[in-house]
């Protein structure tokens, strides 16, 4: 066990943005054997691994014959970050500064002093992109000392705009200078980038922490914990050769609600099920005897805060992933497909929990009611226990990604209707 979370440290720490997550789910999918399906290309049908990419969305599944049952992995790449904008270079007071601004529900506070790199993708006029990755301290975001602001510890107020702003050196800003750097960094000419899509990163790296070793702390866990699950899961239900056909989607932009191309509203994932169904006459059929698992963390039993918590429903580390139940289905999971989670975990012997938000205070959501929706097909939402959710850094039992990894595999290699 302790080994898949070491496995998982290593995939993290790789993936510092989408793009990023995918070549490195792209790498492991290769070295099981797997190869590329382009979108452009004509369909291959010849039995084997396929994997599809579209910018920070990466598609993998085990080509059978059209028709057999979907059981289909779904999870996310990205996480709250905060984004470099278009023209980044700015500054005030004789520091030169990086414009930034936050993507997705970012716990903002949790990213003031610390260091930080900087990473994604240049787009090159000629039409290619080449990933970037500073790993190494470049900026900072500081937060203003106590002398300053003597009652901060009463409550910490920030402006985006004014206070998440990183400092990078010193001096007057100069347009240009950051891309010019970071060009130099991937090894291409400054003049012949266009565009970037450029995120900031926490540079501490995953780390195994408790009395025991029982505990992982590592940023990005929400997703990353899923999608490195899910790839793991994948390449095992597809040695195992089921009846039916295992499918993995991560998808980018759920953090930001999901609607984009490479997001799950988007149409990526609805146009690979029909392919694998046989085309569009077929699919009503075939989705009918589908399933999917949409795999996402979710809030650990905090135990400063336990009153925010459902006192039945509350999820802890190691003790098995949780099942995600809510009325109004913000999750997507039901009683039958929550039975055949259930078998899963009986088959792979992992414990399950449920969570269930208290009613006073709503949950959020994930990209399985958007799959059901979409796709009518019966979706359960799952995922490992994470305490201090949308943080830079975050924690879960090291456990956890065995336990998930190994009831996956059954879900996905489960020939049961």
């Amino acid at each position: 066990m302790a080994d898949l979370a070491l496995d998982l440290a290593d995939f993290i720490s790789a993936s510092p943005t989408p793009y990023h997550a995918v070549a490195e789910a792209v790498a492991r999918l290769t070295a099981a054997g797997f190869t590329e399906q382009a979108e452009t290309a004509d369909w291959d049908t010849t039995p084997g691994g396929r994997y599809l990419v579209r910018d920070g969305t990466v598609l993998a599944w085990w080509q059978r014959g059209g028709g057999a049952p979907l059981r289909i992995f779904a999870a996310h790449t990205d996480s709250p970050t905060l984004k470099v904008k278009p023209l980044p270079d700015t500054g005030a007071g004789g520091w030169r500064q990086v414009a930034v601004e936050v993507y997705g529900g970012a716990l903002w506070n949790s990213w003031l002093d610390r260091d930080l790199g900087l990473a994604g993708r240049l787009a090159l006029y000629d039409g290619s992109s080449v990933l970037v990755n500073v790993a190494r301290p470049l900026l900072r975001v500081p937060q203003l000392a106590i002398h300053l602001d003597r009652s901060v510890n009463q409550g910490l107020t920030l402006d985006a705009q004014q206070h998440l702003l990183p400092v990078w050196g010193l001096g007057d800003p100069s347009p240009g200078d950051l891309i010019a750097f970071l060009a130099g960094e991937a090894g291409v000419d400054a003049a012949d980038v266009a565009a970037h899509d450029l995120v900031v990163h926490d540079l501490t790296p995953p780390a195994r922490l408790g009395k025991h070793g029982e505990l992982l702390a590592a940023p990005r866990l929400d997703n990353l914990s899923s999608v490195h699950a899910g790839i793991t899961a994948l390449t095992a239900a597809a040695e195992r050769d089921p009846s039916t056909t295992p499918v993995f989607v991560g998808f980018d932009h759920e953090e930001i609600g999901s609607a984009s191309a490479t997001g799950a509203a988007g149409p990526l994932l609805e146009t690979l099920l029909t392919h694998l169904a046989g085309g569009f006459d077929a699919r009503s059929r075939t989705f009918a005897a589908s399933r999917a698992l949409s795999v996402d963390v979710t809030h650990a039993a905090h135990p400063n805060y336990l009153h925010l918590h459902d006192p039945g429903h509350r999820a802890l580390p190691n003790q098995g992933p949780s099942l995600k139940v809510n009325a109004n289905q913000r999750y997507a999971t039901d009683a039958p497909g929550a039975a055949a989670w259930q078998r899963a975990c009986r088959a792979a012997g992992v414990g399950s929990q449920f969570f269930v938000g208290r009613n006073t205070v709503p949950c959020g959501s994930t990209v399985g009611p958007i799959i059901a929706t979409r796709l009518g097909i019966r979706t359960v939402d799952v995922g490992i226990p994470v305490l201090s959710m949308h943080s830079a850094r975050e924690l879960c039992g090291v456990e956890d990604p065995a336990h998930l990894i190994a009831t996956a595999t059954e879900f996905l290699a489960d020939e049961r209707s």
